[in-house]
């Protein structure tokens, strides 16, 4: 199988390196991180104006039509790079709600302003008491009319604070752990009775917690059937799990690099550590595990948009498995190599190690898609 770029690919793929080497260094990064928002509006534009926003969506919907491909090759960038812009939320999570649950006529609205940076998006589906399990869901949405009224609580919603829009699921029928019942509902972030408390996580980025009392939707704004919101997040999810893989290949490159780097220029007993077998040891382990999880990684982007949602399912749970376990591996050897220097807020590998333990753990850690495969008999079981 060619896993050659193509020549746009590769465009994309240089100027993207090319624009965050530029205006994305780990002090502009530390200057970005410490703004009222947390992220750079400039940054966001120039992202908007590379066509970054419109990637994944089609073309007849206003967006560039590109493959889960193109969606690696940013993420790994934005992953080298720590970028601390909300395109994860906005691109990801809250665009794959639109590519999949939304009407024709809610793309055409909404599209043309997420591709041209006028828009950003959360989803909000993490509750409390959920845990990984995306069937768990106790936030209530009941009929009004034609319309909605949902009432309840959500957590660690990425992007939250910045959203301008936020997709919210609801229990439209059953209990809290059925399948079935479901709703997945576009609110306005200034409706009245949703309120936002916003914080930073441990990596830097900014998510927010959200209470509903009585939020009013229009039946405009449900997305999909509202008995069947699931099939719709279930597959957002995975894509999100392969896009979160690309992103820790990123940061797991640039763990190895300034592992090197410090092996190199850091002396003892008069001679760089990097002369002593036992470092370079433990610097060939994280290049190990960088490979495995790019390979795992590689299967994982060419799975995302499959439509046959146990094969697709299957390989995200190896790929999240075996980058919980390779991340880990990487900045805890990272750390070490670097000594008490690597904990400290002024030097980079620290940051990148918080980053990778934040993808970890966002959607299932490796112990969470470890025993999920492991149940359904392995990768092709």
């Amino acid at each position: 199988m060619d896993f050659d770029l193509t020549e746009e690919q590769s465009i994309l793929k240089d100027s993207l390196d090319r624009l965050l080497a530029d205006k994305y260094d780990f002090e502009k990064r530390m200057k970005i991180m410490a703004q009222p928002d947390g992220w750079s509006g400039e940054m966001w534009n120039a992202y908007a104006e590379m066509g970054l926003m419109a990637l994944p969506f089609a073309e007849e919907d206003g967006g560039l039509g590109g493959s889960p491909v193109e969606t690696m090759i940013v993420m790994e960038a934005l992953g080298r790079a720590l970028v601390l812009e909300p395109y994860f939320a906005t691109v990801v999570l809250g665009g794959g709600v639109l590519r999949h649950g939304a009407s024709a006529e809610q793309r055409a609205e909404f599209v043309p302003l997420v591709a041209g940076g006028e828009l950003k998006l959360a989803l909000a589906h993490t509750e409390r008491n959920s845990r990984y399990d995306l069937n768990h869901v106790e936030t209530v949405a009941r009929r009004d009319g034609d319309g909605w009224v949902l009432s309840g609580q959500k957590s660690v919603v990425l992007g939250g604070d910045a959203a301008d829009h936020i997709f919210v699921t609801a229990r439209t029928a059953g209990d809290i752990r059925d399948m079935n019942g479901i709703g997945i509902f576009m609110v306005d972030a200034k409706a009245e009775g949703l309120a936002r408390r916003s914080y930073t996580n441990q990596d830097g980025t900014h998510a927010a917690e959200i209470s509903l009392d009585g939020v009013t939707v229009p039946a405009a704004s449900v997305i999909g059937d509202p008995g069947d919101g699931l099939s719709i997040i279930r597959r957002v999810a995975d894509e999100a799990i392969a896009a979160l893989s690309a992103e820790a290949i990123g940061v797991m490159e640039k763990l190895h690099a300034l592992t090197l780097e410090y092996l190199k220029v850091r002396k003892q007993f008069g001679v760089p550590i990097g002369a002593f077998q036992v470092l370079q040891h433990k610097a060939v382990d994280i290049f190990v595990a960088l490979e495995q999880a790019r390979s795992i990684t590689l299967y994982a982007t060419m799975m995302a948009d499959s439509d046959d949602e146990d094969e697709r399912s299957r390989a995200m749970n190896a790929a999240k498995a075996e980058i919980g376990r390779a991340g880990q591996l990487a900045g805890e050897n990272a750390i070490q190599l670097h000594g008490g220097v690597g904990m400290t807020m002024e030097y980079a590998v620290g940051h990148y190690f918080k980053r990778m333990t934040s993808i970890d753990l966002t959607f299932g850690d490796h112990d969470h898609h470890l025993r999920r495969l492991a149940e359904r008999g392995g990768l092709f079981g």
